[in-house]
């Protein structure tokens, strides 16, 4: 199960570079819950849904993974990214989700992002 999870999650990161938000719902359960550590906590497919469309519009976050660990129904995936702010600059951020998976499906993340200057040399180099 655990080299299944992984490809979902190599998946889920792709329609997130993408801006593609309904490809990544059709990975989670109907009762997934979302944590950004210290920022927000959403709950539900439809609230996720909602909670992204907002996002609509703004460009989609380029990252590069450097660990993807997968045991059991969870993966840990880390690396740097960057994410556009409202002036529209690049800002560098290390990250880590961890994913939780039940039957199949992505039942939780919880995401851990840091603003970090060595994301910005890492996917300089990337570049």
């Amino acid at each position: 199960m655990s080299q299944e999870n992984k490809e979902i999650v190599e998946k889920v990161n792709a329609s997130f570079m993408e801006g593609n938000s309904e490809e990544f719902l059709s990975f989670c359960s109907e009762d997934i819950k979302w944590t950004m550590i210290g920022e927000k906590h959403v709950e539900g497919k439809q609230a996720i849904r909602d909670w992204m469309k907002e996002m609509e519009g703004m460009e989609p976050p380029k990252f590069t993974v450097t660990n993807l660990i997968a045991e059991g129904e969870t993966v840990v995936c880390a690396g740097d990214m960057t994410m556009n702010d409202k002036d529209g600059k690049a800002v560098p951020y290390g990250y880590c989700d961890i994913y939780h998976f039940r039957d199949g499906k992505i039942a939780e993340l919880s995401s851990f992002v840091v603003k970090s200057e060595r994301a910005a040399d890492s996917l300089e180099a990337a570049a």
